[in-house]
Formats: C-alpha cells, structure tokens, sequence
C-alpha cells in the first residue's frame, strides 16, 4: 500500500503569509542570537527556512505539507520547482536544517553560536534561492 502523502490545498495569494511568518521567525532568531538564547536561535531559523519552503510550495502549486514529517517538503519542492543545480544545492541546504530540527528541540543537546552560525550559513544560501522565486 502507498503511503498517503499528508498535503493540503492552499490559496495561491497565502503564500505571501508564509512569507511574513518565515521572515518573523529570522528576526525572531536573530534576536535570540543576540540575547544569547543559541537554542532559540537555531530553532527559529529552521521554522523559517520551513516557512519560506511553504510559501514556495504555496505560490507555485497551493499545496503545502501538513504532516509532521518535514522531509516531505523536500520531496514537494522538487515536484514543484524545475529541476536545476541552483535548486538541487538550495535543497541540500535545506535538508540539513531540517536534519538540524530534531537535535536542536530534543535530544538535549546544546547549541553554542558557532553552531547557530553554520545553520545560519545554509539558511541563507537557502533563503537567497527561495526569495528569488518569492519575489517573480
């Protein structure tokens, strides 16, 4: 039996709440970082990365990912965008936040900023690709 795939449709025009809430969750973990709250931090810029696949997702097929496996909108991603060595390198950085998500909310360990500091690395190259599709 296949596995049901957990989508639901989304309004196209939502996908610029995605992107509000994505860029709310950067601010929020760049405050955090500057507070020192490492944890935070780093949880804060995944959900944003997060976010911002969602408003991609949304703008380009209103669809997004509803279960709690995140490794399904990696899937989503490249069913939706067109194949390319941009996207195929964005998504590595994204699939790394997403490998990061887990350890950062509960398996105890700690992140330091040096940690958060490489997060924010593949954020950004991330987060660079997704807002140029954003902003077509």
């Amino acid at each position: 039996m296949a596995k049901k795939k957990s989508r639901r449709r989304i309004e196209y025009h939502r996908f610029k709440d995605f992107k509000q809430v994505a860029i709310s969750f950067y601010e929020g973990a760049k405050i955090a970082q500057e507070f020192d709250y490492q944890q935070a931090a780093g949880l804060l810029i995944i959900h944003s990365a997060i976010a911002f696949a969602d408003a991609i997702t949304v703008k380009l097929r209103s669809e997004k990912c509803t279960g709690e496996n995140h490794y399904e909108i990696i899937n989503l991603l490249e069913e939706t965008v067109p194949q390319s060595k941009e996207r195929d390198q964005s998504i590595k950085h994204f699939k790394i936040l997403i490998d990061h998500k887990n350890l950062v909310s509960y398996t105890g360990d700690i992140y330091y900023k040096k940690d958060v500091d490489k997060l924010l690395k593949h954020f950004e190259r991330f987060f660079n690709w997704a807002n140029t599709i954003l902003e077509q």
